[in-house]
């Protein structure tokens, strides 16, 4: 299924920016500024202040990937992976 990029504007650190990103890059964000009781900007300007090179779309991604790739645990002895709890990784 293919998910189509899409262009927002944001505001990071007071300044206007546009990002694109495809739609469950945006949909991680918000569920992650959501579980973190931040807003998308104020999760943006975290991602966008602790880039070390790259572009802040690759970095947004990046950052998503890794969050819900730290989430995922092996289950022991099947290979399969199961979440852990949010509470985990506030």
């Amino acid at each position: 299924m293919k998910s189509p990029v899409v262009k927002r504007s944001i505001v990071v650190a007071g300044h206007k920016t546009s990002v694109s990103l495809e739609e469950a890059f945006w949909n991680g964000m918000k569920e992650i500024a959501s579980a973190r009781s931040l807003t998308l900007s104020e999760l943006v300007g975290e991602i966008d202040g602790g880039r070390q090179q790259g572009n802040l779309s690759s970095a947004i991604r990046l950052f998503v990937l890794d969050y819900f790739r730290s989430r995922a645990m092996p289950v022991a002895g099947n290979g399969s992976t199961r979440l852990q709890p949010e509470s985990s990784h506030l």
